[in-house]
């Protein structure tokens, strides 16, 4: 057996809008697993290694479940353009160059690398369309310490003369990599239909069966732009809003992420609740591209589970830290619009390392039985010379991200990242 064992301020976010912290306590992992967090170390573990960060912040580390991992290079590039036209001019013809599998290897190995060193270890991440590439993706992610589930993106129209499959390639190349996948033991597959106008009801039907015959998790987008939302309903007819045209191929279940979700309404909203579909809030993306703010506060209130993603490369940063402010930051701007209440920091910060756990099959917080996943900080002395709680330093460390604020980031049992 291989013990980790952290002493600091353990810090945590059990319930949405609660922390839990243990100042000089200890948080114990036992072959990479979680056994608890206690404010004196227990005598079974007395003769084990301990790692003492002093009184540094232990925290949770991020799950970002939505991010392009194609698009990473071309962060913060086209963003004066609205989505449809940023696909088309940017991110499509990026994405074809991920047919060459060495461009595809050092991409990839990069931004795997940036991920732990910016404390995400878990993540829900589309690939291209590109089999081998996004073999490549899942290879650097699980080498890194990185893990969740990566997506080959299907796309059989509207993707342009370089990033198109066929209905029967794409389904043949889907088959082919869920047969290649069963080699990796922390990252999975999860079913990606790009969204809507990147697929025909056809190959839409085949994903659906196939989650349905292989219990097989889904991501794609939902509701982002006006633009888009209108090319859906005139791609299908039969559809009186945008996700029917998911429900009705099977594809709206409780183990699928949508993403954004902007200009869902009521009747939408509804209508995940009712399925128990997954929202992917990026409030960072939905303002670069002008898309719109999501009605954050309003889905919690009614029941939705609500997740947070970078949404790289519409998000110009791959920090959740980030994604953490953009969400604050744009539940004041509804706040100031229509009333509702904002998030706090508790709350955005259980939406970034919390809430994805019942994806993943695991509990909130540091629950014993979940895989370790943490992330230490830097002293933030510096930051004030008042005597602060551990929920005011957690607050100050997001606003007030110091530079090389992550000191040390552990995924499954293993030191994944150190600053030292």
């Amino acid at each position: 057996m291989a013990f980790t064992i952290l002493k600091g301020t353990i810090l945590s976010a059990p319930t949405l809008g609660e922390l839990e912290a243990v100042e000089g306590g200890y948080l114990v992992a036992e072959d990479g697993v979680i056994r608890g967090v206690y404010e004196t170390l227990p005598e079974a573990y007395a003769s084990e290694p301990v790692e003492d960060w002093g009184d540094a912040l232990i925290l949770q580390s991020f799950s970002d479940m939505h991010l392009h991992a194609p698009q990473y290079p071309m962060m913060g590039m086209g963003l004066d353009l609205p989505l449809m036209d940023w696909l088309q001019t940017y991110t499509f013809p990026l994405e074809a160059n991920y047919a060459d599998t060495g461009y595809a290897r050092a991409v990839y190995r990069q931004l795997a690398h940036d991920l732990v060193e910016n404390g995400t270890t878990r993540v829900c991440i589309f690939s291209s369309l590109h089999r081998p590439a996004t073999l490549i993706l899942m290879e650097e992610l699980e080498r890194a310490g990185v893990s969740g589930y990566v997506g080959k993106v299907n796309m059989d129209r509207n993707g342009g003369e370089h990033l198109q499959e066929t209905t029967e390639e794409s389904m043949a190349e889907t088959l082919q990599w869920l047969e290649e996948c069963q080699r990796f033991q922390t990252v999975r597959p999860i079913l990606t239909p790009r969204f809507t106008p990147s697929c025909t009801d056809r190959l839409m039907a085949f994903l659906g069966k196939l989650a349905a015959e292989r219990d097989l998790p889904i991501q794609s987008h939902l509701s982002e732009n006006d633009a888009e939302i209108e090319t859906v309903l005139k791609l299908c007819p039969d559809c009186g809003q945008y996700w029917e045209s998911y429900a009705k191929r099977g594809l709206w279940t409780n183990r699928t992420l949508m993403a954004h979700c902007v200009w869902s309404d009521e009747r939408e909203r509804k209508a995940m609740k009712d399925a128990g579909v997954t929202v992917v809030h990026c409030g960072d993306s939905n303002w670069n591209i002008c898309s719109g703010t999501a009605p954050v506060r309003k889905m919690l209130d009614e029941g939705l589970k609500v997740v947070l993603g970078s949404d790289v490369a519409g998000g110009d940063n791959l920090s959740m830290f980030q994604a953490v402010i953009a969400a604050l930051r744009a539940s004041k701007v509804r706040c100031t619009t229509d009333g509702s209440p904002f998030l706090t920091v508790a709350e955005a910060w259980y939406l970034a390392t919390s809430a994805p756990a019942d994806f993943f099959g695991e509990k909130p917080g540091f629950a014993p039985g979940n895989r370790l996943g943490a992330m230490v900080l830097a002293d933030d002395k510096v930051l004030s010379p008042h005597p602060l709680s551990p929920a005011q330093r957690l607050e100050r460390a997001v606003y007030r991200r110091q530079k090389n604020a992550i000191r040390a980031v552990y995924s499954g049992g293993r030191k994944v990242f150190s600053a030292q």
